[in-house]
């Protein structure tokens, strides 16, 4: 006991009191020391997240990237979300009672970006709402199902393998990998094995069968136009709500180059970040007013407004990123300007231009070419697959990723690459320049041929890789084209801060 007592008295001695400390318990060599930590840079603050930083600065600045579910968003977007909104957080929605108080400019901000969102499509506010939280597209996915569909509900979407995405459902030997399959009931729909193209009569005939209660109108690597009368169709025949999922072509639905989902469609959801360009986020449209009328002219209106809400928060989600919210709304005024559907524009003109660049150097483009941002090139008539070809390139300073196309026999061998054009053609690339960006990939694949032709027909990823790295001749050819990428690449101005 007399021990203790001793370190009490000692502990005590070692801690300022009020007064020893000017009335505060931080010293004022500590509050200085604080205030220097809060108001320092990056760079000096922290060099190795700053490094890593800078790293991928470069590599975005003097590589070519072709993943068509990436852009460059402009300093202005940068500029919001790291402003000091980031500081604030709130619950509840606009006009109504929150858990926390001071959020009058929250308020502002979310029905600004609310407003701006239904601008930037052409929406009527009587006859649609949205809904700016969801953190993204997923998130948004997941809300909507939440709000209308319920737990074990029926959902019918693209398959995976086929171009769909995973938040739409899927399956593989009867494994749920999915948590949309794990808690909802999914049966995905397919495309044509010979074409390509959305089998929409077999989807028509199993939906028959399975009534789902929600049909998904999305894509995520489908080179087409979606037939979004025929799938409004599918869903009357099934009393199913028509959710379009336009992640990837919100950008182009804006500049009205491709065709609406909000014509046929119950719900839309999109993310923020893709062709949009604006930075990561979700929305949710829904619509308002009538749903159907009887033959007896009774009315059925639609809830989906408080439903969707109440998913989102406090169904899912807590407070929103007010700071991503911000950055939403910058990125949708920028939506609504010429210069924005120039872009757009460009963008399908450039996509056309590497396709058939492609195409020409005896290249497949699964369904033969593109109504949008993105092709799905077919390697089954080169010998070779998607995740060789991926790495190749990537050492090649040229960013695109694997995929699946028609007759994969499993995920671990995708027999196909997938390029977009959206960031890119915000770097100011035109069609002549794709011609080059495909001359790039040639060389790089053919690179990835002759690796494959060195070793076992049985040969490994792994021993593939491993090749590639020991091989002298191999090493040589691949920094020759990466120099010659990057001295291409890097004539191209980068959006965003130039000190980040």
């Amino acid at each position: 006991m007399h021990l203790f007592f001793r370190a009490l008295v000692y502990v005590t001695r070692k801690i300022p009191t009020m007064s020893q400390s000017n009335g505060c318990t931080m010293s004022k060599e500590r509050q200085e020391s604080h205030k220097k930590m809060m108001m320092s840079p990056l760079a000096h603050s922290d060099t190795e997240v700053f490094s890593i930083i800078k790293k991928e600065k470069h590599k975005q600045i003097y590589g070519l990237e072709l993943i068509a579910s990436e852009n460059f968003t402009s300093r202005a977007v940068l500029e919001a979300i790291g402003s000091c909104l980031t500081n604030k957080y709130s619950k509840g929605f606009p006009g109504q009672s929150y858990y926390y108080g001071g959020l009058e400019y929250n308020d502002e901000l979310e029905t600004l970006c609310q407003r701006r969102a239904l601008e930037t499509f052409g929406l009527d506010s009587q006859k649609w709402g949205v809904n700016v939280r969801p953190y993204s597209g997923s998130p948004a996915n997941f809300a909507v199902y939440t709000a209308v569909v319920g737990p074990h509900g029926r959902i019918m979407g693209l398959d995976v393998p086929d171009g769909g995405h995973l938040s739409h459902g899927y399956m593989r030997n009867e494994k749920k990998i999915s948590a949309t399959s794990m808690f909802f009931e999914t049966m995905p729909y397919k495309v044509n094995p010979e074409t390509g193209y959305i089998d929409y009569d077999k989807l028509q005939e199993n939906a028959q069968l399975f009534h789902p209660h929600l049909i998904i109108a999305g894509t995520t690597c489908y080179s087409r136009n979606l037939d979004y009368a025929r799938l409004r169709q599918i869903a009357d025949e099934n009393g199913a709500y028509l959710m379009g999922d336009m992640a990837h072509i919100g950008g182009l639905v804006a500049a009205g180059v491709v065709p609406s989902p909000f014509e046929h469609c119950d719900l839309v959801t999109t993310t923020t970040h893709k062709s949009l360009r604006g930075c990561r986020g979700g929305l949710i449209f829904y619509r308002k007013g009538t749903r159907s009328v009887d033959s007896k002219g009774k009315e059925t209106l639609y809830n989906l407004e408080f439903l969707i809400n109440q998913a989102v928060f406090p169904g899912l989600q807590g407070g929103p990123h007010n700071n991503a919210i911000a950055g939403v709304a910058v990125a949708l005024n920028q939506a609504m300007t010429p210069e924005f559907k120039a872009y757009q524009q460009q963008v399908l003109a450039n996509c056309q231009a590497l396709s058939s660049a492609l195409i020409d150097l005896g290249y497949q483009i699964v369904t033969g070419g593109s109504d949008n941002h993105l092709i799905l090139l077919d390697l089954r008539n080169k010998g070779t697959d998607g995740g060789q070809a991926e790495k190749v390139l990537q050492a090649c300073a040229i960013s695109c990723n694997k995929s699946n196309c028609l007759g994969a026999k499993s995920d671990s061998l995708p027999n196909g690459l997938r390029f977009g054009t959206p960031a890119l053609t915000s770097r100011g690339l035109i069609e002549e320049d794709f011609k080059k960006v495909a001359e790039f990939i040639h060389r790089g694949i053919e690179l990835n041929l002759e690796v494959q032709r060195s070793l076992d027909s049985k040969a490994t990823l792994k021993e593939f890789l491993q090749a590639l790295a020991r091989g002298e001749k191999f090493q040589q050819q691949v920094a020759e084209i990466r120099a010659e990428v990057e001295a291409f690449a890097g004539q191209f101005p980068m959006p965003g801060l130039p000190e980040l």
